[in-house]
């Protein structure tokens, strides 16, 4: 991963209060194993987005583990997967294309995310393992995919769902990080843990994951793979939290994959954008 991805984190959006940094400097010195628990609790914990305005039309569902979700149209189905800390509704501009096309468009809220209920970890607590398991989830509940489209973390899940056999006829990653394990550095910097602690941190993320950490690696998982469905990485050159460059590793490891590069829509309005949404549904 580049320098630029260390230095980006979708998971600490906001400025740590210089407070908090000092107390846990402090509280690091004496107690790193006391911090590196606490830094598990935050990294599980997302930042969630207010709620999104709905798409008329759809048919809601929910499902008996508590995930909460909506069906617009009929055809091949492609389903949306949301990031970290996001919902259904930020992939809504993507509907009324994918069906106008002859698409069946399925969205939904994670676990712990928008309307869906707690997860494993709790109220307002989850995981990227937690995600990886809801898009297996939805998709045995309402049937084989012909495409799933995933944002930020959404995408990392949807890439390592596919890599642990989960079945799709293609995939789109928009804005991927490629090794989610190592936006950790961002997060131990900007709350000032040290290098030793975040040690001891992905110590316990792995054993909250029951799986090597290594397995996160979606280039390094793809490398070689020939049984991958083609793939299409969708990136801006501007995005602030996730590096564009983890979008081309991903690509350069997997085996049928194409890039296409946009500058200056950001991490979220990418999803917004006419021009990439039309990109995305030509694809499929």
């Amino acid at each position: 991963m580049t320098q630029t991805a260390t230095q980006k984190s979708t998971f600490v959006r906001a400025q740590v209060p210089r407070r908090l940094r000092i107390s846990v400097q402090t509280l690091d010195k004496v107690a790193p194993s006391l911090v590196a628990r606490g830094a598990l609790r935050m990294w599980c914990t997302p930042t969630h987005a207010k709620p999104g305005e709905a798409v008329p039309g759809s048919t809601p569902w929910q499902l008996a583990g508590g995930i909460s979700g909506e069906t617009w149209g009929e055809g091949p189905r492609v389903y949306l997967v949301h990031g970290w800390g996001g919902h259904r509704a930020q992939m809504a501009a993507f509907v009324e294309p994918l069906v106008a096309a002859g698409f069946q468009v399925i969205a939904y809220d994670a676990p712990s995310h928008g309307a869906s209920g707690a997860g494993g970890l709790g109220r307002k607590r989850s995981s990227l393992i937690e995600m990886m398991d809801a898009i297996e989830t939805v998709i045995a509940a309402h049937g084989h995919a012909h495409a799933v489209i995933g944002h930020s973390l959404g995408a990392a899940a949807a890439a390592l769902a596919v890599l642990d056999g989960t079945v799709t006829d293609r995939l789109v990653l928009i804005a991927p990080p490629a090794e989610p394990v190592e936006y950790t550095r961002a997060f131990a910097s900007a709350f000032g843990f040290k290098e030793s602690t975040r040690q001891l941190l992905l110590q316990r993320m792995e054993v909250l994951a029951e799986r090597s950490l290594d397995t996160l690696a979606v280039p390094q998982r793809a490398a070689g793979r020939t049984d991958l469905p083609p793939l299409l990485v969708v990136a801006d050159s501007a995005d602030k939290e996730t590096d564009p460059a983890d979008g081309l590793l991903i690509a350069e490891s997997w085996p049928d994959a194409e890039v296409r590069l946009s500058d200056g829509l950001g991490h979220r309005r990418i999803l917004r954008d006419a021009e990439t949404i039309a990109a995305v549904v030509d694809y499929l």
